[in-house]
């Protein structure tokens, strides 16, 4: 018998973004001035008293194995943060403490999915999403929408995705890559057709805290008591607190799917970081004002952001109300070339982009937004106006 590679991590596509960043890096290590826009990371330094609670851990000796869901401490600091926000009901038991919000996505999944399974997926979306989904051993079933619906879908198009192996809605709110946030009106009415048809809806609400223009983050779980119990509710520290290489993040949901996650993870990887886990206590506990700043900040990025590229000509976008992500269109430079080079999709628009005035910014086609890119407004305010300069240059050069 021959050695094969799994069926599996064959058909993996890799992280397009995580691929981006080695090239960028490797640009950079040569002496090159590149200006990253493909960041999905607060710029910001992780707070000074959530650093210092780990530094307090380490001494106090707490580098030990702990429970595999995580400290008991800290799943109550979970349930007790999202009760007060949100006016919900957890318990601490149905709380997971994991190696960040991808891992207990993945073991979202991976408990709720039967080979086959069917997820629904509305698009533009995060890239990993049709992946983890597939990894699960189920399939994603994408319902696109565009920038003229706000990259909302409708009722209907969800209504209509629904099939016999239907399992679960995936809702990411505020969006990655679009930024948009889901109102009331049409998460009540996914609410009403995970009810009718008996489905999970997996929420990822990482991006929570940042949302701009007087738009209000709904939580899946607070529409009300039969949506609450079906609903597993992913979040974490990494864009709320610049956490990111802390890797921590949490699911919340009934018991019987959490206990079911936690027995995953006891097994794929085992606790948490222990430090990280003391250094979430205090960020969740703690003082909250870096929480505002940096969505003041954000904000203001996303309205400089909005302002440059309304001047350039062939270029759109639909303002975000959430994240901190813009997609840009450029459907209608697809065709132009620049030094006899021609744009043909987004995939040459970033390589040429990137190549000629070193500026990277993501494809939008492995998020479903073909001859889109995504631009990350994660960087300094003057960085942001260099890189929009750089652009507008480019485009301006195209024939």
């Amino acid at each position: 018998m021959s050695r094969t590679i799994s069926a599996v991590c064959r058909n993996i596509t890799p992280s397009a973004t995580l691929r981006l960043n080695a090239i960028v890096n490797e640009k950079r290590a040569q002496g090159l001035d590149i200006i990253g826009m493909g960041a999905g990371e607060p710029d910001f330094p992780t707070p000074d008293a959530i650093c210092a609670a780990a530094k307090q851990a380490i001494d106090a000796g707490k580098t030990k194995y702990t429970a595999a869901s995580g400290v008991p401490e800290l799943r109550k600091a979970v349930a007790d943060h999202v009760n007060r926000l949100y006016g919900l009901s957890y318990q601490p038991s149905q709380v997971l403490v994991g190696t960040g919000a991808k891992q207990v996505l993945v073991e979202a999944l991976v408990a709720i999915l039967d080979p086959g399974d069917e997820v629904i997926l509305p698009a533009p979306c995060w890239l990993s999403y049709p992946e983890m989904i597939r990894m699960a051993g189920g399939l994603p079933r994408v319902v696109l929408s565009t920038a003229a619906d706000g990259f909302l879908p409708t009722a209907k198009a969800l209504q209509d995705a629904v099939t016999p192996r239907t399992r679960a809605i995936l809702i990411n709110t505020p969006n990655n890559p679009t930024g948009a946030v889901w109102n009331e009106e049409l998460l009540r009415a996914a609410g009403e057709l995970a009810v009718q048809h008996d489905l999970y809806i997996i929420s990822d609400e990482i991006y929570e805290t940042l949302v701009f223009s007087g738009a209000r983050h709904v939580p899946m779980a607070s529409i009300g008591p039969e949506v609450f119990a079906r609903t597993i509710t992913i979040s974490g520290w990494s864009k709320a607190y610049a956490m990111t290489g802390w890797r921590l993040g949490y699911a919340l949901g009934a018991k019987d799917v959490i206990d079911a996650m936690g027995a995953y993870q006891s097994h794929a990887t085992g606790n948490p970081n222990s430090i990280a886990q003391y250094a979430a206590l205090e960020a969740l506990t703690g003082d909250q004002r870096s929480v505002e700043d940096m969505r003041l900040a954000f904000e203001r990025r996303r309205d400089l952001m909005l302002k440059l590229i309304g001047g350039i000509p062939g270029v759109s976008c639909a303002p975000p109300q959430g994240a901190f992500y813009v997609l840009m269109n450029i459907q209608n430079l697809v065709g132009k070339s620049y030094k006899g080079h021609e744009i043909t999709n987004d995939d040459v628009f970033t390589e040429l982009l990137l190549e000629h005035k070193l500026v990277s910014v993501v494809s939008g086609a492995p998020f479903y937004a073909p001859n889109c890119v995504r631009l990350s407004y994660a960087i300094a305010d003057d960085k942001i106006v260099e890189a929009m300069r750089r652009i507008a240059e480019f485009v301006d050069e195209l024939t």
